[in-house]
């Protein structure tokens, strides 16, 4: 970490995924322009890797490195939080008052989890069986309780969208569900899937693999059921549930396990700035990922206002969209580089076994392998559990490109 200057040429808000990755490559290809990383944070977290924290497969210390560690070279680490932006000056200001002129600027805070929506969740989250994936300690104690599970009922919940990786809420209900059966105990647990929206997932064509899944360990699933509120000591979970008729009735469900799904908002000082839409996340071309009003604003990863998956899939296609339309900007010429919306979702039905759900906006399946993406591959769980961390930590965040063709098809 070095001291803040007071310009740089890029300006990068946020330590992730997104940010490191594209820091790296910038590095790489353009080491001329002098980048910057504003973001607070100590720890770094594999976030892919929660649901296998949560479900036993790995420790949380595998999914945990020091942020400074993986800072690229030469990059200036500016080790404060944004506090607003000012567009029309190039220049933001951080929560200590600093500012910082750029000559471009990418948004890439990643997204707000949104704990306090849920009435009683922020006393009991951690403890009496309330437990999430979502964050690394919640994802321990989530494993804790799927081992103490003998009996009762298992609700697993799901917000209304967008949330990041949207197939995760149901991750662990198959795994959860796959352990019970393996230790002779899923006859004695009732498992219900409650989510806010209507379908099971956002791509048709992976409904019908997922809706066998659920049938095979005999859980059942409630939709238009939005979790509002939890009462740990009781044991009780409080629902709005959404008629046929468009009318509201609350539903009160006793859980022996709770496994929540928080609501996901864009970060407060996004949401508050002049580079958000009328939702809150940065206004941004869903294909050259500009700002719409500022041509020097780009965003990528969760707190862009696209409508793909929020991934790291999805980060690692549209990092070298970002830093070629970047420099074409700066040289004066158009933007050719477009991002066609691709995200992945390996769905953990079982463990050893993962349908690799791969689309493009428009939900279009545009697998990467010659293979029927629905059906569960114990090769894609390999992918899951070896290949993705090390894709992750070992080449993306070092300026590594890989670009699996993923192309259009049509299913049987």
């Amino acid at each position: 970490m070095e001291a803040a200057p007071n310009r740089t040429d890029i300006l990068i808000v946020g330590g992730g995924c997104a940010g490191i990755t594209l820091a790296a490559q910038l590095r790489k290809h353009t080491p001329q322009l002098s980048v910057a990383i504003a973001d607070p944070a100590d720890k770094h977290w594999y976030q892919p890797g929660f649901t296998f924290v949560g479900s036993g497969v790995f420790t949380r210390a595998q999914t945990e490195r020091n942020e400074a560690d993986l800072i690229p070279a030469g990059v200036n680490w500016i080790k404060k939080a944004v506090a607003t932006f000012e567009p029309e000056a190039d220049q933001v200001t951080f929560a200590d008052g600093a500012t910082m002129t750029y000559g471009n600027l990418v948004v890439c805070p990643g997204l707000k989890l949104d704990w306090d929506r849920i009435e009683g969740l922020r006393e009991t989250i951690g403890k009496n069986g309330v437990c999430s994936n979502y964050l690394p300690d919640y994802a321990e104690y989530t494993w804790e309780c799927v081992q103490k599970l003998d009996g009762g009922t298992a609700l697993f919940t799901q917000p209304a969208m967008p949330i990041k990786c949207a197939g995760a809420p149901q991750k662990i209900l198959y795994l959860t569900a796959d352990h019970l059966r393996k230790k002779g105990r899923l006859d004695k647990v009732d498992i219900e899937f409650c989510l806010a929206g209507e379908a099971l997932f956002g791509v048709a064509a992976f409904v019908p693999p997922l809706q066998k899944a659920m049938d095979g360990y005999g859980a059942h699933v409630n939709y238009r059921h939005n979790l509002k509120a939890v009462d740990g000591a009781q044991k009780k979970a409080i629902f709005d549930v959404v008629g046929s008729d468009g009318s509201t009735s609350e539903v009160v469900k006793d859980f022996t396990m709770l496994h929540v799904t928080p609501p996901q908002t864009a970060p407060d000082f996004i949401r508050s700035s002049p580079l958000a839409s009328e939702a809150g996340w940065v206004e941004v071309d869903g294909g050259t990922l500009q700002h719409k009003k500022f041509p020097r604003i780009f965003s990528l990863g969760d707190a862009a206002g696209t409508t793909n998956a929020k991934t790291a899939a999805a980060v690692r296609k549209q990092v070298p969209v970002v830093r070629q339309n970047i420099m074409a900007q700066r040289a004066g010429k158009p933007l050719t580089e477009t991002y066609d919306g691709y995200g992945s979702c390996p769905l953990t039905v079982a463990y050893g076994k993962i349908v690799l759900a791969e689309f493009i906006y428009g939900g279009k399946v545009t697998p990467s392998f010659p293979l029927d993406p629905r059906v569960p591959r114990w090769s894609m769980w390999q992918m899951k559990e070896k290949l993705l961390p090390w894709l992750y930590w070992s080449h993306m965040f070092h300026g590594g490109e890989i670009d699996l063709p993923h192309r259009e098809r049509t299913l049987a």
